[in-house]
């Protein structure tokens, strides 16, 4: 369910909401798409959360439909609970309060005094830890663990300027995976999945860990291999693995603890995500600007004509050629132009005076009759 705040950043005087079979947009959580024909009426979904793998991208891509996520909304989120994890991973308090619980008669106060030395843990500061992903999640991790005095080591091949920015110059990076691995105490992961990074941790890794090391994997599932933990386990090679995606074989593990799947479950990370995704989708209707798309380009470009075109279509040599020499048949003039790619989708916004009805629907049709084109829109100023 979408919190209503989301619901909320769509003006009732020009949107409607849940009220149509044929929607131009999708605003989504965890609904499986999947199992889902969203049509070709559809422009855009978008998930308020960052994982997308309930959405078909493949299919979507090819509909011309752009999808969306909302990274970061449920950053803080899960920084806390893994700060939550990494202290419950250290000292014993679930079996505390157990044995607490268990107490009772006259002197309770002198059994627990008597007793709490068998509870005793170890601290957090002075450990090193390492992070997998300095993005929205592992940099936020790596500076409260850096508060609570832990030596932090970041590795993040992939990370954007953005978030490199807002790193402390204090935090080293690890020149590779195994100097990270070889030198952490704690090993927490924050990258998003991909076929490239399916078993990022498995076997190897594992071996190259501290003896006792503790794992923990908030990220997503198969990003580490589970056999391969389970043996590590086994072992004693590490001495937990903590992880937010349950399987019998993890779950049932005396050496593990496993959440369902509440890392970004917050009130404030639902409201977050919502009011985030309807943004994104409100910009890209009434724009055509892209941003945090997991299909599509980054494409911004502001909106100071009167009409606005947009075409996506695949990336093959010659496309603004072809677009360009039939909007010259039609004598319109291109107040402004960008033409961005990501892999095999291309994505191109045209700027200029207005354009009738019955004008673009013949300039369209043409368009649209281009081979490589998959979807051509207009957008009218208000």
């Amino acid at each position: 369910m979408i919190a209503p705040e989301g619901i909320e950043e769509f003006p009732k005087e020009i949107y409607s909401v849940n009220k149509t079979d044929k929607p131009n947009a999708l605003l989504i959580r965890s609904q499986d798409m999947h199992k889902t024909h969203f049509g070709t009426s559809v422009l855009a979904i978008a998930r308020a959360g960052a994982g997308v793998n309930n959405i078909p991208l493949l299919e979507a891509s090819s509909n011309g439909t752009v999808v969306f996520n909302t990274p970061g909304s449920n950053a803080n989120a899960v920084k806390e609970l893994i700060i939550a994890m990494l202290i419950l991973a250290t000292r014993p308090v679930f079996s505390s309060i157990q044995w607490a619980k268990k107490l009772n008669g006259a002197d309770v106060s002198l059994q627990t005094e008597q007793g709490k030395n068998h509870f005793a843990g170890t601290e957090l500061n002075k450990k090193t830890i390492g992070i997998i992903g300095l993005g929205s999640v592992g940099s936020r991790v790596a500076r409260a663990t850096a508060d609570l005095g832990m030596r932090v080591i970041g590795y993040d091949p992939y990370i954007s300027v953005e978030h490199a920015w807002r790193l402390s110059s204090d935090i080293p990076r690890a020149r590779n995976l195994s100097e990270l691995l070889q030198k952490s105490d704690y090993v927490t992961i924050h990258i998003p999945y991909t076929e490239d990074n399916q078993d990022l941790i498995a076997t190897n890794e594992l071996s190259e860990m501290k003896d006792g090391a503790i794992l923990l994997n908030y990220s997503r599932w198969g990003i580490v291999n589970e056999q391969a933990v389970i043996d590590a386990l086994d072992s004693h090679k590490i001495a937990q693995y903590i992880t937010d995606f349950s399987s019998e074989r993890v779950i049932n593990h005396a050496n593990t603890i496993v959440t369902p799947h509440i890392g970004g479950t917050t009130l404030e990370a639902e409201i977050n995500g919502a009011i985030m995704a309807a943004q994104t989708l409100r910009k890209y209707l009434e724009t055509g600007n892209i941003v945090n798309s997991v299909n599509f380009p980054t494409v911004e470009m502001a909106f100071d004509s009167n009409f606005r075109i947009t075409l996506i279509h695949q990336n093959v040599p010659n496309m603004v050629g072809k677009i360009t020499t039939i909007l010259a048949r039609y004598n319109i003039n291109i107040d402004n132009m960008i033409n961005r790619s990501r892999e095999k989708i291309a994505y191109t916004m045209i700027d200029t005076d207005i354009i009738t009805e019955e004008v673009f629907f013949d300039l369209k049709t043409e368009l649209g009759n281009i081979p490589e084109v998959i979807r051509v829109r207009e957008i009218r100023k208000n």
